[in-house]
């Protein structure tokens, strides 16, 4: 990672989670994706594991997606390893908390965590993005134009917060 003040870090990480968002969708990956080409420690494992979150978990309307993507991040700099399974130094809690940290950021700002009542709020309805006619909808009301980057966005900048806050990145 480039050394760049945390107010330039923190736009790009949100300007590249919006674009991502808008250009491919895939909120989980979007949020993966930027924090990975700001200030790395995500390899490809990582983002590829976030494929099937998108939608709130394989387009269901549960736990965002770009949530559970940015817990993946946290995870990815501060999770237990398998070699310390037994986690002797209890480091899975303090990804627990780190994780409860961003939900609150969530559920501050749209309400919820859950990916249908984060669309309900900002585009006034849910959508099942899983059948082809809703998805349409979905796209035509702007979903992939301004809505649901915003959330991706957003959401990398408050893990990249969390990650700078931490001393796990590097301004």
């Amino acid at each position: 990672m480039k050394f760049m003040r945390k107010d330039k870090l923190l736009d790009l990480v949100e300007n590249l989670g919006t674009e991502y968002e808008r250009k491919f969708g895939g909120c989980s990956q979007c949020v993966v994706g930027a924090i990975r080409d700001v200030a790395g420690g995500v390899d490809d494992s990582v983002f590829k594991a976030a494929t099937g979150l998108a939608g709130g978990v394989g387009l269901s309307g549960a736990t965002c997606g770009a949530l559970t993507g940015g817990v993946l991040v946290i995870g990815s700099f501060i999770g237990r390893e398998y070699h310390q399974f037994a986690d002797p130094g209890k480091i899975r809690f303090k990804t627990f908390d780190l994780s409860r940290h961003l939900v609150a950021r969530f559920e501050k700002e749209y309400g919820s965590s859950l990916c249908h009542d984060i669309k309900k709020k900002i585009m006034g309805r849910s959508y099942r993005l899983f059948d082809e006619k809703e998805h349409n909808a979905f796209i035509q009301a702007g979903g992939h134009d301004d809505k649901c980057p915003k959330v991706a966005g957003k959401a990398a900048r408050w893990v990249a917060e969390i990650l700078l806050e931490e001393g796990l990145i590097q301004e």
